[in-house]
C-alpha cells in the first residue's frame, strides 16, 4: 500500500476555491487578531454564564410532553385548576398477606394518624375513612371502632370491611392484601423545595410505624413522581458534565500527548457547554428530561469540529508553519466544514418545531441557540488557545517522530479501508443502496409507543408502587369525565344529578377502568345505607365533607363536577380504545341532557389521543429533514453530486437504529424519534468533513481514487477519535434512572457509531462512483469534469 503524506504546509485557504460556508468561517479569525483580549472577554462571559446556570429551574411536570395550545390540553389544564386533586396526592401503597390481621390494622391506623400530623399535608383518605350507615338522622359513626373487636367478632368485622362498597376495590384490594392511602399535600409544598422534606418525612413515618409487621410500603402519585424526576435530572446533569469533561480530556491527551493540545481540543467544547447552559438560564429555560441531555449534545456538536481544527493545525505545525499561520489556515481550510456541520445540526433542531409539544419545540429552540454558541466558541477559541498555549512549535516535528504511533495507526487503518472501498465503487454503492432500502422497510414498520412510566425513574418506588396498583386496584392513572352545567342548572338539580349518575354508570361499566368516584358514589351509599337519596340529605353530607375532599369532584362554584376513574399504566395504543369507547358512550348522555358539556379528559386521555399523532408528526419531520439537509449540503458545495452522495450515509444510521428498536420491540417513542432526528444532523459531521477535504484534494492530474484515499487519511483519524468520545459522552446516560433518557442516550451513541460506519463504508464508494460517473458523462458531452 502506497504511503499518503500528511497535510502539506502550503495554504489552501481558498484563493482558488469557493467557501462552502459562504465565508462564515472567518468569524474564527476575529479573535485571532487579539487573542489576549479575546481571552479576557471569554473570562467575563464565563462569569456571567455561571450566574445564568444558577437561575435554571427544573420542570418536573408529568404533562410536559403534551403541553401545547390544543383545545384538549387547554381543557385538561382547566380541569386540574378547578379540581386540584391528583397532582397533589401522594399514594401510599401498603401490601402484605397479614394486612387484615388485627395487629397489622392497628399499626396501619397509627400510620394514617401520624401521616396527618406531618407538615405540608392537608387531608387523608383511607379505609379508616369509611362510615357506618347513618342512624336517626345523625352523622354516621366511623366503620372502624376505637378498639377493634377480637376473636369471632373480629372475623365478622373484617367481612363487613371487605364488603363495604366505599372500600372494596377502591381503597382495599379484592383479596384483602393491598391498601391504598391517599395523602393530600398542600399545593404550596408541591411546587417548592419543601416537597423533598415532606416526602422524606412520609417515608420515615411509614418505616417507623410499620416496622415489624411484615408489610411492604411504597409511595407513588404525582408529587412523588415529580420529586423523583427532579432528583434524577439534578443527579444526571452532574454525571453528564463530569463524564463529558473526562472523555474529552482523556482522549485528547492520549493522542496529542501534550497538555497544550489537550486544552486546545477539549476546552472550547467544555466552554461552549458553560456558555450555552448559562445563556439558557438567563433566557428562562427550565431543565427537563430532554434539556438535561443538552450537555452531551453540545459536546457532540462542538467536539468533532474542535478535534478537526486541532488535527489540521497540528499537521501544519509539524510541517513547519508557525503557530499563528497554522491555526489561521486550519480555520480557513477546516472552518467551512465546521460551519456546515453546525448548520445541519441547526436544521435538525429546527425540524423539532413541527411538533405539537411545547416541550419538544423548546428543546429544539434551546438546541438551535446552543448550536450557534458552540460554533462561535469552537471557531474562535481553538485558534486563540492554540496561539496562547502552544510553545516551541518549531520543535514539535522532532518531538512527535516515533511518538505519534496512535495517530499513525489510525491513518494506516483509514488508508486500508479507503483503498478497498474505492476498488469496486459501483458494487459497494449498490450493496449500500440495497441495505439502506431493506433497513428502511423495517424502520417504516415501527409503531408509536408511549407510557407514563417511561418518563419516571424506574429504579425508584413510584413506578413499582404504580404497578402494584395496576395489579390490585385496576390502576393508578386517573381518567376524568368533566361535566359542566348549563346556565340555570345547579349541582342539586334533578337533571344534573341524573346526568352525573348516567356518566358514572357508563364509566364503571367500561372495561379497563376501575376505582370510579364521584358525588354519585356518596348518593348511592346514602340510598343503600340510610334509605334516602333526596337532595336535602345529599347536600347535608356534601357540606360536612372537608374542602380538600369535596373539591376533588365538585368545582368551587358548584358549576361543574368530574367523575374520576383509574386506568393501568399501559401503552397509549392500548388506552386509546378505552378513551374512544368512553367518549362514544357519552354521546347518549349528551343527547339525553342537552346543554351539559361532557368531555373525557385527564392525562391518560390526553396521552392516548395525542402521543401517536405527535410521534408520527416528528417522524414525518425527520423525513422532510432528510431532503432539506441533502439540499442544504448540495447548495453549500454547489454540487448535485455531493447532494446525492450525502443521502445514503445520512439515512443509514437512522434506519439501522430503527431496525435495532424494532428488533428490541421498543417501537418509536418520543425519546427515540427525537434522538434519531438530532443524531441525523450530528452524524453528518463526518460526511461533511470528508466531502470538504475531498473537494480540496481534487486537483488536475490526481484521479478520483487517490483523492478519496488522501481525504480519508487526513480526516479519518479525527473522525474516529471524536466518534469514540461522543459515543462515550452519550452512552453515559445509560446510568440514568429515567428510561426515556437512557433510551435517548444509547440510541444517540449507537447512531453516532453507525454514522462513522456509513462514512467509512458507504460514503467513500458512493462519492467515488458518483464523481466518476459524473465525469464520464461530462466528458462524453465535452464538459469540464466535476470537482
Amino acid at each position: 500500500m502506497h504511503q499518503i503524506s500528511k497535510e502539506p504546509a502550503h495554504s489552501e485557504s481558498g484563493k482558488h476555491r469557493f467557501s462552502i460556508a459562504f465565508g462564515l468561517e472567518r468569524i474564527g479569525l476575529i479573535a485571532l487578531r487579539a487573542p489576549r483580549t479575546a481571552a479576557a472577554i471569554l473570562l467575563a462571559l464565563c462569569v456571567v454564564a455561571v450566574f445564568g446556570i444558577q437561575r435554571i429551574k427544573i420542570d418536573d411536570s408529568l404533562s410536559q410532553l403534551f403541553r401545547s395550545d390544543t383545545p384538549e390540553y387547554k381543557q385538561y389544564e382547566e380541569v386540574t385548576k378547578r379540581f386540584p386533586s391528583s397532582e397533589y396526592d401522594v399514594l401510599v401503597v401498603v401490601e402484605g398477606k397479614s394486612l387484615l390481621e388485627r395487629s397489622s390494622l392497628e399499626k396501619l391506623r397509627d400510620l394514617v394518624t401520624d401521616l396527618q400530623l406531618i407538615d405540608g399535608t392537608r387531608g387523608i383518605i383511607s379505609l379508616f375513612s369509611a362510615r357506618q350507615p347513618p342512624e336517626g338522622g345523625r352523622l354516621p359513626a366511623a366503620l372502624f371502632p376505637e378498639t377493634l373487636p377480637e376473636g369471632a367478632a373480629y372475623d365478622e368485622f373484617i367481612k363487613r370491611v371487605r364488603e363495604n362498597e366505599v372500600i372494596k376495590g377502591k381503597l382495599l384490594s379484592e383479596d384483602g392484601t393491598l391498601a391504598l392511602i391517599v395523602l393530600a399535600l398542600d399545593p404550596a409544598i408541591v411546587g417548592n423545595k419543601g416537597l423533598n422534606a415532606t416526602i422524606g418525612e412520609v417515608r420515615k413515618t411509614m418505616n417507623d410505624d410499620l416496622e415489624g409487621t411484615g408489610l411492604n410500603s411504597q409511595l407513588s402519585g404525582v408529587p412523588v413522581m415529580q420529586l423523583e424526576i427532579r432528583n434524577a435530572v439534578e443527579r444526571d446533569g452532574l454525571t453528564y458534565n463530569i463524564a463529558g469533561i473526562l472523555a474529552g480530556c482523556i482522549i485528547a491527551i492520549i493522542f496529542f500527548r501534550r497538555i497544550s493540545f489537550m486544552i486546545v481540543a477539549a476546552f472550547p467544547p467544555l466552554l461552549a457547554i458553560l456558555l450555552s447552559i448559562g445563556t439558557l438560564g438567563w433566557l428562562g429555560f427550565s431543565l427537563n428530561m430532554f434539556l438535561n441531555v443538552m450537555t452531551p449534545l453540545i459536546m457532540v456538536i462542538s467536539f468533532a469540529d474542535s478535534m478537526q481544527l486541532t488535527f489540521a493545525a497540528r499537521d501544519r505545525l509539524i510541517a513547519g508553519e508557525d503557530k499563528h499561520t497554522a491555526f489561521r489556515n486550519a480555520v480557513l481550510v477546516v472552518g467551512p466544514a465546521c460551519v456546515l456541520t453546525h448548520g445541519t445540526a441547526a436544521l435538525s433542531f429546527l425540524a423539532l418545531q413541527f411538533s405539537d409539544s411545547d416541550l419538544i419545540r423548546t428543546f429544539g429552540e434551546a438546541g438551535l441557540m446552543a448550536t450557534i454558541i458552540a460554533l462561535v466558541a469552537v471557531l474562535s477559541l481553538v485558534p486563540v488557545f492554540g496561539v496562547l498555549l502552544v510553545r516551541k512549535e518549531n520543535l514539535l516535528a522532532t518531538k512527535v517522530k516515533g511518538a505519534d504511533r496512535g495517530v499513525e495507526a489510525l491513518r494506516a487503518f483509514c488508508a486500508f479501508i479507503a483503498k478497498r472501498m474505492v476498488g469496486h465503487p459501483g458494487l459497494f454503492s449498490l450493496i449500500a443502496l440495497l441495505v439502506v432500502l431493506g433497513l428502511g422497510i423495517v424502520y417504516a414498520s415501527l409503531e408509536p409507543r408511549y407510557r407514563l412510566a417511561d418518563q419516571v425513574p424506574d429504579k425508584q418506588q413510584a413506578v413499582e408502587a404504580s404497578s402494584r396498583l395496576d395489579a390490585k386496584l385496576t390502576g393508578a392513572n386517573p381518567i376524568d369525565v368533566l361535566i359542566e352545567f348549563p346556565k340555570g342548572k345547579s349541582l342539586y338539580d334533578k337533571e344534573t344529578l341524573d346526568t352525573i349518575a348516567a356518566v358514572h354508570s357508563i364509566i364503571e361499566k367500561q372495561a379497563g377502568v376501575g376505582n370510579v368516584w364521584s358525588i354519585e358514589t356518596l348518593r348511592r351509599w346514602l340510598a343503600e345505607k340510610a334509605g334516602r337519596s333526596d337532595v336535602a340529605i345529599l347536600k347535608e353530607y356534601v357540606d360536612v365533607l372537608p374542602k380538600y375532599l369535596s373539591r376533588r369532584f365538585i368545582s368551587e362554584n358548584q358549576d361543574a363536577v368530574v367523575v374520576s376513574g383509574r386506568v393501568p399504566d399501559l401503552d397509549s395504543s392500548q388506552i386509546l380504545p378505552t378513551v374512544e369507547k368512553l367518549d362514544a358512550a357519552m354521546g347518549a348522555v349528551r343527547s339525553a341532557h342537552p346543554g351539559y358539556n361532557i368531555a373525557v379528559t385527564g392525562l391518560s386521555a390526553i396521552a392516548a389521543r395525542n402521543s401517536a399523532s405527535m410521534i408520527g408528526k416528528l417522524n414525518h419531520a425527520l423525513t422532510i429533514e432528510f431532503l432539506l439537509v441533502a439540499a442544504f449540503i448540495g447548495l453549500a458545495f454547489r454540487s448535485v453530486v455531493v447532494m446525492f452522495a450525502s443521502i445514503l450515509p445520512g439515512i443509514f444510521p437512522v434506519v439501522l437504529s430503527g431496525t435495532v428498536l424494532w428488533f428490541l420491540g421498543e417501537g418509536l417513542q418520543f425519546a427515540s424519534v427525537v434522538a434519531l432526528t438530532v443524531s441525523f444532523g450530528l452524524g453528518l459531521s463526518a460526511t461533511i468533513h470528508f466531502l470538504n477535504r475531498l473537494r480540496l484534494e481534487e486537483k488536475p492530474g490526481i484521479d478520483e481514487a487517490k483523492a478519496v484515499e488522501r481525504a480519508t487519511v487526513l480526516v479519518g483519524p479525527a473522525l474516529i477519535l471524536t466518534t469514540v468520545v461522543l459515543a462515550c459522552g452519550l452512552v453515559v446516560t445509560v446510568f440514568s434512572d429515567l428510561p426515556s433518557l437512557r433510551l435517548f442516550g444509547w440510541l444517540s451513541a449507537f447512531s453516532m457509531i453507525a454514522a462513522l460506519i456509513a462514512d467509512l463504508f458507504i460514503l467513500r464508494p458512493t462519492a467515488m462512483w458518483l464523481i466518476s460517473t459524473s465525469n464520464r458523462i461530462k466528458a462524453a458531452w465535452g464538459a469540464k469534469p466535476a470537482k
